[in-house]
C-alpha cells in the first residue's frame, strides 16, 4: 500500500502538542528556507533544536552534531536533508524515541517512512511544517 501522510485534522494535533522539534539540516544561513521555517516556528512557541554539525549556536539555541547528542526529549524530528539521506535520519529518530519523523516539502524516502513507522513513528512528508501549521492553526 502506497504511504499517505496523516489527514489535516490529525497534523493539526500532532502540531498542537508539540514540545519540542529537531530540525536536521537547519542551516545558520538566514536565507535559507530551513533558517527561515525555523524561525517562524520558533516566532510561534515552538522550541527548536537545531541539528547541523557546522554551526555552534542557531537562532539562538544550542546546535547538535546529531540526533544522539540531543539529551532532552524530541517530538517532531523535521528534515532538511535530501532524501537519500533520510533512512539514516529515521533510524537516528527512532533511536531518541521520536514520535514524528517530517520529511519538509519536496523530500521523500518510502525507506525512511518505513523505518519511522516500524518503530511506532508518525511519518509525514512532503508537506512544509510552516505552512501546515498555518493552515491547521497548529499552536493556536
Amino acid at each position: 500500500m502506497a504511504f499517505q501522510n496523516p489527514a489535516r485534522e490529525e497534523i493539526g494535533n500532532i502540531l498542537a502538542n508539540a514540545g519540542s522539534i529537531a530540525v536536521v539540516g537547519l542551516s545558520d544561513k538566514p536565507d535559507r528556507t530551513s533558517h527561515l521555517v525555523s524561525m517562524a516556528m520558533q516566532s510561534r512557541g515552538y522550541r527548536i533544536i537545531p541539528v547541523n554539525p557546522g554551526a555552534e549556536h542557531i537562532l539562538g539555541e544550542t546546535c547538535y552534531p546529531s540526533l544522539a547528542d540531543i539529551k532532552e526529549p524530541v517530538d517532531i524530528v523535521n528534515v532538511f536533508r535530501r532524501s537519500e539521506y533520510c533512512a539514516e535520519v529515521a533510524q537516528e529518530a527512532a533511536a531518541i524515541g521520536a514520535k514524528v519523523l517530517w520529511l519538509q516539502q519536496g523530500i521523500w524516502s518510502e525507506e525512511a517512512a518505513r523505518i519511522a513507522q516500524e518503530n511506532g513513528m508518525t511519518v509525514i512528508m512532503d508537506r512544509c511544517i510552516k505552512v501546515e501549521d498555518a493552515i491547521t492553526g497548529g499552536r493556536s
